[in-house]
């Protein structure tokens, strides 16, 4: 898993152990329903005759579909590609609560220097199982490497649930175009 032997370790994990009884009671979880689909798809450009094949439904379009909307898939993880030496990125996201009925999670950060990650609010605090709660990751820097690393962990003492964030690039296009 050296970042040197295999430059795109950080998307293929797989090589770790997994620990199935922490697996069973994850105390957070990023869900994820058809309406958050749709709403990527129409991001992405599908046309509503294109998304009625796929939902086999009478799902739209909003006019207001967003390209954007990649980046705020509710997915447990975050990427970011980018062509230029500086950027900055919102994204947003909702977890739900199915570990303690009473709980309170504080966001920890890990990253590189190169990168100023911010999450609002810092602080979750839940009163009852199934409780969803949002939140937004900012995420600012600047490139001198193909990729970097970060992650954000939700701790409440108990649960610690781990995101990874991956900042990547082709250094070939910022060289030419800095």
């Amino acid at each position: 898993m050296s970042p040197t032997l295999n430059p795109e370790a950080e998307f293929a994990y797989g090589a770790g152990q997994v620990n199935p009884i922490k697996a069973v009671n994850p105390g957070l979880v990023y869900d994820i329903g058809e309406a958050d689909y749709v709403k990527f798809l129409c991001g992405e450009g599908y046309t509503d005759k294109m998304l009625r094949i796929l939902t086999t439904d009478h799902s739209r379009c909003s006019k207001h579909a967003k390209k954007e909307a990649v980046y705020d898939l509710n997915l447990p993880s975050f990427a970011l590609y980018v062509n230029v030496s500086s950027f900055s990125r919102v994204y947003h996201r909702t977890v739900t609560n199915v570990g303690s009925e009473r709980s309170r999670y504080r966001a920890k950060v890990v990253s590189p220097s190169l990168l100023d990650i911010q999450v609002k609010p810092n602080v979750l605090s839940f009163t009852s199982i199934g409780q969803k709660k949002s939140f937004s990751v900012i995420i600012e820097g600047s490139v001198n490497a193909d990729i970097l690393s970060a992650s954000l962990v939700w701790d409440d003492g108990t649960f610690q649930v781990r995101t990874p964030i991956v900042v990547y690039t082709d250094r070939k296009v910022i060289s030419l175009s800095a």
